[in-house]
């Protein structure tokens, strides 16, 4: 099933690499809309009847910005271009995620960055991988040499939220030795994952995420709350981090 899950996720990010070009500007929020709809169509069209060939009983959800629970069984959740944005904008931080779900807990995960050809992937119990290497996190024990960072899970999310992120970030900087604020999410948790960065926190976690956590859980991770209560699907705001960090992002947090 991975194998197969792969194949269809790099067919999806060759088509997205001829619509992506650096030279790439939108002029309006109109042109922008329409932009990121446009990529976000092209993956669709294609993941959508190759992974309901992979999974044909498996549900269907590529609303990257959707939240809170799902009903028991096997769904793929999708996000078509995480970091459209970036895409519609000719930068290079954007990818493709795929993950499936069942009873409400990721077991496999595909996330594509089509300009580097790096294809990270993950199965629950079976690892974490980036072009088939096995990953594993960073074995840091002090955020005084930490790479943090965290970033926006929905646009305009308001000014409270913009608050309570900005207050982190201060509490975080004072403390680490760099701090990102960035999208897309899953780019960072891949990053956490293959030992590139150290911590992410999120205030807002959609299920789209999902791919990105699997990533960090396979590669020796920890995933939690806020509270420090295992991460789950439903949960509402999250810390990912290499072991030796975790205890003091969450204190800070």
């Amino acid at each position: 099933m991975l194998t197969a899950t792969t194949a269809a996720v790099r067919r999806a990010g060759a088509r997205m690499l001829k619509r992506y070009s650096t030279e790439s500007r939108a002029s309006s929020l109109a042109e922008i809309v329409e932009a990121v709809r446009a990529n976000d169509a092209a993956v669709v069209d294609l993941l959508r009847p190759e992974l309901a060939e992979i999974r044909p009983d498996a549900r269907w959800l590529d609303d990257e910005h959707g939240s809170g629970p799902l009903e028991a069984g096997e769904w793929w959740l999708v996000d078509p271009v995480g970091g459209n944005m970036n895409a519609v904008h000719g930068m290079t931080d954007w990818n493709i995620g795929v993950s499936l779900v069942r009873d409400g807990r990721p077991v496999l995960a595909v996330v594509y960055f089509p300009l580097f050809d790096e294809m990270f992937t993950a199965t629950e119990g079976g690892g974490a991988f980036l072009n088939g290497v096995r990953l594993k996190v960073s074995d840091k024990t002090s955020l005084d040499g930490a790479l943090a960072g965290t970033g926006q899970a929905q646009p305009g999310q308001g000014p409270e939220m913009a608050d309570r992120v900005g207050a982190a970030y201060s509490a975080m900087a004072k403390e680490a030795l760099y701090v990102r604020i960035s999208v897309p999410v899953t780019h960072q948790l891949a990053q956490v994952a293959a030992g590139r960065m150290d911590v992410h926190w999120q205030y807002d976690n959609v299920r789209a995420h999902a791919s990105g956590v699997l990533l960090v859980q396979e590669a020796g991770g920890v995933v939690t709350d806020l509270d420090g209560k295992p991460w789950e699907l439903t949960t509402r705001e999250y810390l990912a981090a290499a072991p030796g960090v975790h205890a003091a992002a969450l204190a800070l947090l």
